[in-house]
């Protein structure tokens, strides 16, 4: 999760939402890092998940990752969460819960829907105070105009 956070503030540093993911292959090694980048990207799909399965499919050489771990700072959304599924990762570790967004527990039980072709474990919870502070700041920051103008506030 340390991996992950450092991604994550490298996002909010960047004035991204500050999300950052890891994916680790069976044996421990770290194969991907990412952090958000949609605003970076011009990529509403270039979640921190995202970019780190697209680029653990990439080093390993297949779009399937069993035997994976994603490890993310912040609860999977509903695109990130069926990327998983597709990806056949193993499993999936947490930080903070996303009780607007968040597609494993919190809005959605994505992971264990019965009709899935493929059951991801799941853990959340891990650094959970950590994920949730950096969070927070960032959003308090950018309400109180300490970063600087995003599309998505100038729409």
């Amino acid at each position: 999760m340390a991996l992950a956070l450092a991604e994550a503030e490298s996002a909010g540093a960047a004035g991204e939402v500050p999300v950052g993911a890891v994916v680790a292959a069976a044996d421990g090694r770290v194969l991907s890092r990412a952090g958000n980048a949609p605003l970076g990207l011009c990529d509403p799909t270039a979640h921190a998940e995202i970019l780190a399965l697209r680029a653990a499919a990439a080093v390993t050489g297949n779009y399937r990752l069993s035997g994976c771990v994603l490890v993310v700072t912040l609860e999977p959304c509903a695109m990130c969460a069926a990327a998983l599924i597709h990806a056949r990762v193993d499993g999936l570790v947490y930080g903070a819960a996303d009780p607007l967004a968040g597609a494993v527990i919190s809005r959605g039980e994505y992971l264990d829907a019965p009709r899935a072709n493929h059951r991801v474990w799941h853990m959340g919870g891990i650094c959970s105070r950590q994920c949730a502070t950096l969070l927070r700041g960032f959003f308090r920051r950018r309400r109180h105009g300490a970063l600087g103008a995003t599309p998505e506030r100038d729409a």
